[in-house]
């Protein structure tokens, strides 16, 4: 499989520097580096929102109960 070697990897290295510039790279790079972290937290198989209803609950009033005759 083929594997970029220094020269190449700097070559484009130097393009993206031109096409972004300087100023968007860290903003770049902390969004690609965000991304990896949110993947890998989500593959990771722990749900962290808990959707199973507590019996500490209350249920909501309806329009009847509301209304004050």
């Amino acid at each position: 499989m083929f594997s970029p070697g220094p020269w190449e990897l700097i070559i484009i290295l130097l393009i993206v520097l031109i096409i972004f510039g300087a100023g968007k790279l860290p903003e770049i790079g902390s969004g690609l580096g965000k991304g990896i972290r949110n993947f890998k937290k989500a593959t990771s198989g722990k749900d962290e929102i808990d959707i199973t209803p507590s019996s500490s609950e209350e249920t909501p009033a309806t329009k009847d109960e509301t209304k004050n005759p």
